[in-house]
């Protein structure tokens, strides 16, 4: 069963490289349920894995020059900035109905998306940098609480509020990157406990699917095949978001 783990997150990575998704929501339970202990190995190996398809699919979307850096610098700045501050207040929220709430949004954003509704216009750079701010901050801040990425988010908030679907996910890819390497530094130096020879056939397996998955979202898919794929996979998200977070805890 583990050497079909490689394969597994190929398969991931390539679907979330197009979505501007690290996959960490994904990667953590499946290896947790493989029999690796929860804190010192899958959250480890799982952030590395979604910094590994993040900064992979950034690279390419950089080179293509579709990554919107009046938007992204500011929310990459708030989503480094505003976990730790949540995490520090320690504030007595229900997590599961934050967690039940963002399940909602993504579930609406996918409808949306599936509809074929197109935001109209355009935000000025300034608008750009606002949204990147205020949404990064609260999306942080969310994030330290509740201790989940928010990465899930991010291209449906760009979407909606007016930028074209290929552009979202290519400047979700360079946030999600940021604020998971700072993740990941933090659990590796704190409490990981790294089997060299599984993290290197995952990441390996990982920066293939990235790659190729990255390169066929820029250079290959249309308007329509992209929103489908957008879609799909974030009500799957939110489906997986209700039931692992909301009625299995």
């Amino acid at each position: 069963m583990l050497y079909l783990v490689p394969l597994v997150f190929f398969c991931i990575a390539f679907v979330f490289s197009m979505l501007g998704m690290g996959g960490s929501q994904l990667y953590i339970p499946i290896l947790y349920w493989l029999g690796f202990d929860f804190k010192t190995e899958a959250i480890p190996l799982g952030m590395l894995l979604n910094v590994v398809n993040s900064a992979t699919a950034t690279t390419t979307y950089m080179i293509k020059r579709m990554v919107l850096w009046e938007a992204a610098l500011p929310f990459a700045f708030a989503m480094l900035i505003f976990p730790p501050v949540g995490a520090f207040l320690n504030a007595q929220l229900p997590s599961k109905v934050l967690i039940g709430f963002f399940a909602v949004f993504t579930a609406t954003a996918a409808t949306v998306m599936l509809s074929g509704w197109k935001p109209r216009g355009k935000m000025s750079p300034t608008g750009r940098i606002i949204l990147g701010l205020s949404a990064g901050s609260i999306l942080g801040l969310v994030a330290g609480l509740i201790g989940r990425g928010g990465g899930s988010f991010i291209v449906p908030i760009l979407f909606i509020a007016g930028l074209e679907l290929k552009v979202a996910a290519a400047t979700s890819a360079f946030v999600v990157t940021c604020s998971g390497v700072s993740s990941f530094v933090a659990h590796l130096a704190i409490e990981a406990r790294p089997n060299w020879v599984v993290w290197v056939y995952c990441v390996v397996a990982v920066f293939l699917g990235s790659e190729i998955g990255s390169r066929v979202m820029a250079e290959r898919l249309k308007p329509k095949g992209v929103r489908t794929i957008f879609g799909i996979a974030l009500w799957g998200v939110a489906l997986f978001l209700f039931v692992h977070d909301v009625l299995l805890k």
